[in-house]
């Protein structure tokens, strides 16, 4: 997600995919009621008792919910057609006595951008609309290896909302809603995967995140969402923005089932410069346990500066007691100022990498009606006529004239400073994460250093909507994150369910 855009009229037609039908067969046990909101833990459990539920069922049970509800939400764009197959064939294997890892038979949906074998990729876009996608991404291989089901690919804000569509919006899926209020911020742009989570059409998503569209839908849904450090996961396979910042993250409802599909989709690219040094073989759920925030030095963001300029921070209620918990927990709190890194050029080098790696992986891609972005923009004026500007984005980005060597210095002095905008009070007071209040924004400058970040629930707001408090550390900080938001999020016990 990338916030410029926002609210930007429309006057196009779109049509919501339709959701194919399946048969659906006989399943020997029914689901209990309840189970849409099940832990990973807890459906692992169930089907491994006798007579207990079966992957099968589970997925025939969510298609069935998803074609019910998401005529509300518009958060899933296409179901799997494999899937019951999949999860036939997984049944058997536990059966048989062999089990993959925790998530087998656990049905996991994805976003739109993630290349998924026999189904579309297509950013929420008709004009990515074509042949099928002819492999897996490397990260969905990685997840079908460890036995989890692919249910289908979540609607997300078009082209990851630099059409310059609003959050939650695509011409393909139409408006994707807040299960917990259909007017409220849904996010973007992996809005799809975190509004299914939130209401029980999944246990896990798959998100993708340039600069927030894993951590602020999370946010406004009232899941957990993890933007891990870039480079950490294998990103091949996945419709690019800037491999300055992109990267895959799990969204769940817990943070251990978080950690779970982490150490799932764990598998880095040997030739991805990003992930050079990137940890390998890590348990992301060792450090999950009881007592794990007693003495860890957490900070807070007590002022920001920008420009010389400093400023005091109002805490939420909210938030107030979110660092309430964290240090009845034993956490020692460090106020800290948290600097503003100069964003002046941001904008620019963030859309001139847009152009370029947009253009070569339509270039590449086989089957679809656009080879490049100028195709793409003459695709969606021919469609939706040009009586009004709906891609004032995608025009904006075309015309960019920067070339990758004149770019690529600015990039590195601009990560760099982003960089010690963190690394400086972490440094400085011997932190082991920061926590901020999520309408803080600390996520974007946390997203622009390649540094991970995990939006974990902390309530509701005077008008009953989640709110989330942000955690965020330095590069491959992800283990200690974990177990600090999981110690926060069993303390707290601040996650609410929709009421769908």
């Amino acid at each position: 997600m990338f916030g410029i855009g926002s609210g930007v009229s429309f006057f196009v037609n779109y049509s919501h995919n339709t959701l194919p039908v399946q048969s659906s067969p006989a399943i020997s046990k029914p689901i209990p009621a309840g189970t849409e909101y099940a832990s990973v833990r807890e459906l692992a459990e169930q089907m491994s008792r006798p007579g207990g539920i079966t992957s099968q069922g589970l997925v025939n049970y969510l298609q069935e919910r998803i074609r019910t509800l998401d005529p509300q939400l518009s958060s899933v764009i296409e179901l799997n057609p494999q899937a019951l197959e999949s999860a036939r064939a997984l049944d058997q294997e536990r059966a048989n006595g062999k089990v993959r890892g925790p998530l087998h038979g656990i049905p996991v949906l994805l976003k739109d951008t993630i290349e998924t074998a026999g189904m579309q990729t297509s950013a929420g876009a008709f004009a990515l609309v074509g042949e099928a996608a002819g492999k897996n991404a490397p990260l969905v291989e990685y997840l079908i290896s460890q036995g989890a089901v692919i249910l289908g690919k979540t609607n997300m804000t078009e082209l990851a909302g630099f059409r310059g569509a609003p959050d939650g919006w695509s011409t393909r899926g139409g408006q994707t809603r807040n299960p917990h209020h259909p007017d409220a911020q849904v996010g973007g742009s992996s809005s799809g995967s975190a509004a299914a989570v939130a209401a029980g059409l999944a246990p896990l998503a798959v998100g993708a995140e340039t600069n927030g569209s894993i951590i602020v839908p999370a946010a406004f849904n009232g899941v957990v969402g993890l933007k891990p450090s870039v480079g950490l996961l294998d990103r091949n396979g996945i419709i690019p923005a800037s491999q300055h910042q992109d990267t895959p993250g799990p969204i769940a409802r817990s943070v251990f089932d978080a950690a779970l599909m982490l150490n799932a989709m764990s598998g880095r690219d040997p030739h991805d410069p990003a992930s050079v040094n990137a940890p390998e073989g890590v348990d992301y759920t060792q450090l999950l346990v009881p007592g794990a925030l007693k003495g860890k030095r957490i900070g807070y963001p007590a002022t920001f500066s920008a420009n010389g300029e400093v400023q005091a921070v109002e805490n939420s209620a909210q938030f107030s007691k979110a660092l309430e918990v964290l240090e009845a927990q034993g956490a020692v709190l460090v106020p800290i100022n948290l600097r503003m890194a100069d964003e002046s050029r941001y904008e620019e080098l963030l859309l001139s990498d847009v152009k370029d790696e947009l253009n070569g992986y339509l270039a590449k891609r086989t089957g679809l009606p656009v080879k490049s972005l100028a195709e793409l923009i003459k695709f969606n004026e021919d469609r939706d006529g040009t009586d009004t500007d709906h891609q004032p984005l995608l025009k904006q980005i075309n015309a960019s004239i920067l070339e990758p060597e004149q770019r690529e210095t600015a990039w590195e002095k601009l990560i760099e400073d982003f960089r010690s905008s963190v690394d400086e009070p972490i440094k400085t007071h011997k932190l082991d994460a920061i926590v901020s209040d999520f309408d803080t924004n600390s996520y974007f400058g946390v997203a622009a250093a390649g540094y991970p970040g995990i939006a974990v629930p902390s309530g509701t707001n005077e008008d009953g909507l989640p709110t989330a408090a942000h955690f965020f550390g330095t590069r491959w900080s992800e283990p200690t994150l974990l177990a600090v938001a999981h110690g926060y999020e069993q303390a707290a016990q601040t996650a609410t369910r929709p009421g769908l």
